[in-house]
C-alpha cells in the first residue's frame, strides 16, 4: 500500500512495458489466493469500517473534481498507508465484509492513481493503478478492474501512446469487466474505448463505439445500484470524451459542438477542475479551425474556472494555449496581452 516510498521511483520514467495487461489466468489465480488465504490476527473489521472507507473515498473524489488532483493527495495517501492498510490486515467478521473492504480499498488506491495522473505524476499514477488492479482482483470485482484499466488507457492516450492505450481500453471491456458493470460505467468504458480507436486511426469502429456508449448512458439509472465511483460521469462527461474522439478523427466542428455541449450541461462549481480542462480544450479546437477571437474568449473563461484548482492537466491546457497563441502575439492588442499575462500567472501558480 505504499508505492510512493520506493526509492526506485526517483527519476523513473513512464513505462510502456508496464502497460501489458495480465492474462485472464492471473485474475483467477488472485481469486484462488483469496479463498485459501489463512485468517490473520489483526484488528476486527466489520461493515461499518467498510462504510467509513467508502465515505472517505467519496469525500476525496468530490474534492478532486472541484480542486484538482494535486490538492489533498497527501492526505489521501496517508489514509491509505495507515487506516486502510490496517483494515486489509484485519480479521473480518464475514467473507462478504472482506470482499467489500478490498473493493473499497481498491477504489481508494485507484483514486490515488487518478489524482497522481491529474497532478502529472505519471510514474506514481502507473504504480497506484497497478496496485489498485491487484486489490480489485483479490476482491473479485471485475467492474472495478475495468474502471481502473479504463483510467490507464486514458492516461496512456494523453501521453501519446495510442496502440498501448487501445489494448488497455479493449481489456477494460473484456469478459465480466463490461458484462457485470452498471450502464453508467459501461458508457464510461465505451467512450474511452472510442477515443482509443480514433487515435489508432480506426474511424468507423470509433463512431460505432460512441453510439454504443450513448446507448449505455441513456439506460443508466441510479436505482440500478451504481457504485459511487461513477458519480461524476454524466451527459457532460460523455460529451467531453466524444469531443476528444471527434477531434482525433479530424472533425473539428463536431468536436467543438460536443465541447460546447459539455460546458453547457455540466454543473461548473462542483466539477471546476474538469470544467476548466474542457474549456481549455474547446479553445484549442477553436483556434485550430482559425476562430482566434472565440478561442480567446473561451480561454478567458477557462482561466476564470481554474481559480483555486491545482491540476497538472489543467495547467497543460494553459501551456498549450500560450503555444497556440504564439503566432498571433505579433498582432499586439491589449486583450491578447492580458490573456497571455494571466496564462503565465496560472502556470506559475498551478502545481
Amino acid at each position: 500500500m505504499d508505492p510512493e516510498r520506493r526509492q526506485t521511483l526517483k527519476g523513473a520514467a513512464f513505462s510502456l512495458a508496464g502497460l501489458v495487461t495480465p492474462p485472464e489466468q492471473w485474475w483467477e489465480g488472485s481469486l484462488s489466493a483469496t479463498v485459501t488465504r489463512p485468517a490473520t490476527t489483526g484488528r476486527p473489521v466489520g461493515a461499518e469500517d467498510v462504510a467509513g472507507v467508502r465515505e472517505m473515498t467519496q469525500l476525496l473524489s468530490q474534492r478532486e473534481q472541484r480542486r484538482g488532483g494535486a490538492d489533498g493527495r497527501a492526505a489521501l495517501v496517508a489514509y491509505l498507508r495507515t487506516d486502510v492498510a490496517a483494515y486489509l490486515e484485519g480479521r473480518f467478521s464475514h467473507a462478504d465484509v472482506r470482499r467489500d473492504m478490498f473493493t473499497a480499498a481498491g477504489e481508494l488506491a485507484y483514486l490515488a492513481g487518478w489524482t497522481s495522473f491529474d497532478a502529472s505524476e505519471h510514474v506514481l499514477a502507473q504504480k497506484w493503478f497497478d496496485l489498485a488492479l491487484q486489490i480489485s482482483a483479490e476482491a473479485d470485482d471485475a467492474p472495478l478492474a475495468g474502471h481502473i484499466l479504463r483510467a490507464k488507457a486514458h492516461q496512456t492516450l494523453d501521453l501519446g501512446h495510442p496502440a498501448q492505450a487501445l489494448q488497455l481500453a479493449e481489456a477494460s471491456l473484456a469478459h465480466r469487466r463490461y458484462r457485470q458493470a452498471c450502464h453508467r460505467e459501461r458508457a464510461l468504458l465505451g467512450v474511452v474505448h472510442a477515443r482509443a480507436l480514433a487515435c489508432a486511426g480506426r474511424r468507423q469502429q470509433a463512431l460505432t463505439a460512441l453510439l454504443s456508449a450513448e446507448d449505455d448512458l441513456r439506460r443508466a439509472e441510479p436505482a440500478d445500484g451504481e457504485p459511487a465511483r461513477v458519480f461524476f460521469f454524466s451527459e457532460a462527461s460523455l460529451a467531453h470524451e466524444t469531443a476528444r474522439t471527434l477531434q482525433a478523427l479530424g472533425d473539428l466542428h463536431g468536436a467543438e459542438r460536443q465541447f460546447v455541449r459539455s460546458v453547457r450541461t455540466r454543473r461548473a462549481q462542483p466539477f471546476a477542475r474538469t470544467h476548466s480542462v474542457t474549456l481549455g480544450l474547446l479553445g484549442a479546437v477553436q483556434i485550430q479551425r482559425g476562430a482566434v477571437d472565440a478561442a480567446c474568449a473561451t480561454w478567458t473563461q477557462a482561466l476564470d474556472a481554474m481559480e483555486g484548482v491545482q491540476s497538472g492537466r489543467a495547467r497543460d491546457t494553459v501551456v498549450q494555449m500560450r503555444r497556440a497563441l504564439s503566432p498571433y502575439r505579433a498582432r499586439g492588442g491589449a486583450a491578447l496581452a492580458l490573456l497571455d499575462d494571466r496564462a503565465r500567472a496560472v502556470i506559475s501558480r498551478v502545481r
